[in-house]
């Protein structure tokens, strides 16, 4: 198995981060009120990668905030100019969810899947062969679609 070592950061460039991960991780698109919010914009493309997996430079800030359906969820934000790089949860602690933007080769990603489409917005047209979910997909159904 080949280990890869790939790169993100923020859009100033005073934030860098590397993954060491054994190949790209999927991501899925995110269309909650609160991905929409937090982004400025339609959705947010994640990718779930391990906690230990993240090696990170740079003045990186931590923002932690109680989420109303259970938990801490610890964004990791650069403190020049706030660029949401990753967060972590005390649901899945082993866990980090990169904002795919922020990775080098974002333009490579495509998601596998979209979760809360009940609130995605009307003009925005989901391919019909990638797999949606109303709200939150079913744990068995996010793990083998990320897998």
């Amino acid at each position: 198995m080949i280990t890869e070592h790939i790169g993100g950061g923020c859009r100033c460039g005073a934030c860098r981060y590397t993954l060491v991960v054994d190949t790209m991780p999927p991501v899925y698109a995110c269309h909650c009120q609160h991905c929409q919010t937090w982004s400025g914009s339609a959705f947010t493309e994640q990718a779930m990668i391990r906690g230990d997996a993240i090696t990170a430079t740079g003045p990186i800030v931590e923002y932690a905030a109680e989420r109303p359906s259970g938990g801490v969820s610890t964004q990791h934000v650069c403190s020049v100019c706030h660029t949401r790089l990753w967060n972590t949860n005390t649901v899945w602690p082993a866990m980090a969810v990169v904002r795919a933007g922020t990775l080098d080769a974002a333009e490579t990603l495509s998601p596998l899947m979209h979760i809360w489409t009940k609130r995605k917005q009307p003009w925005l047209t989901i391919d019909p062969a990638v797999p949606r979910f109303e709200e939150n997909a079913p744990p068995a159904a996010f793990m083998k679609l990320m897998a």
